[in-house]
């Protein structure tokens, strides 16, 4: 399957950044519910996106979004008690989830408090299969997905060189990653390619090089996990700061980028 052109947007900065993707949120959150019911969106963990989460909490957009047909999950997690600060749905729940009406049974968590990664994950992939209602080799399909980037290229817990970035068929892969000396839970590449809408949300000079190599480095982007994502059927946009764009050459941003002065 080849690779879609991606739909970039440079930003003036971190706030900027996070603004258009609260705003991209409630848009793509109305449209699902008027269209299908419900909107089902994956979350990140990471730092770039907890702006977005914050933004989202408070007026104007915290009223723009229909939460009682929202249903939250999550693209991956650290495999530590759930009420640790570094727990992807506590930063979540801390910044966003408890201060919005979303009805409780419509988050979705990765079941990590007990510590077994490989028992978690099936968890979590028979959750996902009940809940998208999924026949024998099918995916589920995620109205949003919104991703980070490492200075390494990673993305979820998809990180370079580890076991889940060759896992195609299951939904959910446990790995260790060396990098962190940790066991990981994370979505697999099958299904962030089947969501509707891929965001990736990327701030910061240290991904300058990463960002121009996913989407500029040609043969490179071999050992890039974010250059693996392949969608079958929906859009990938990368929203980025001037500071993570640093190192793109035109070629890759529309003609009139949609930047905001200073």
């Amino acid at each position: 399957m080849e690779k879609q052109s991606p739909s970039v947007t440079v930003c003036s900065n971190l706030s900027d950044l996070s603004r258009k993707a609260a705003a991209l949120f409630v848009r793509l959150a109305n449209e699902a519910v008027e269209q299908r019911g419900r909107f089902t969106v994956c979350l990140s963990g990471g730092s770039t996106p907890r702006t977005t989460y914050g933004l989202l909490a408070e007026e104007p957009f915290r009223d723009q979004v229909p939460w009682s047909q929202v249903h939250i999950f999550w693209g991956d997690e650290r495999v530590i008690p759930s009420d640790h600060p570094d727990n992807h749905h506590q930063m979540a729940s801390d910044i966003l989830l408890s201060k919005v009406p979303i009805p409780a049974e419509n988050i979705h968590r990765m079941p990590v408090e007990n510590g077994d990664s490989q028992n978690a994950a099936r968890e979590y992939e028979t959750l996902l299969r009940t809940f998208f209602d999924l026949a024998e080799g099918q995916l589920p399909r995620f109205d949003l997905v919104l991703l980070g980037m490492g200075a390494d290229a990673h993305m979820a817990s998809l990180f370079p060189g580890t076991s889940g970035l060759k896992e195609m068929q299951s939904l959910v892969a446990a790995h260790y990653v060396p990098k962190l000396a940790a066991d990981r839970l994370t979505l697999t590449l099958p299904v962030l390619s089947n969501a509707r809408h891929v965001t990736f949300l990327v701030s910061g000079v240290n991904k300058a090089e990463a960002l121009q190599l996913v989407l500029q480095g040609g043969q490179a982007e071999i050992d890039l996990p974010a250059s693996l994502l392949r969608p079958a059927d929906g859009e990938v946009i990368w929203m980025v700061d001037k500071d993570a764009a640093s190192k793109l050459n035109g070629s890759i941003i529309p003609p009139h980028p949609e930047v905001d002065p200073q």
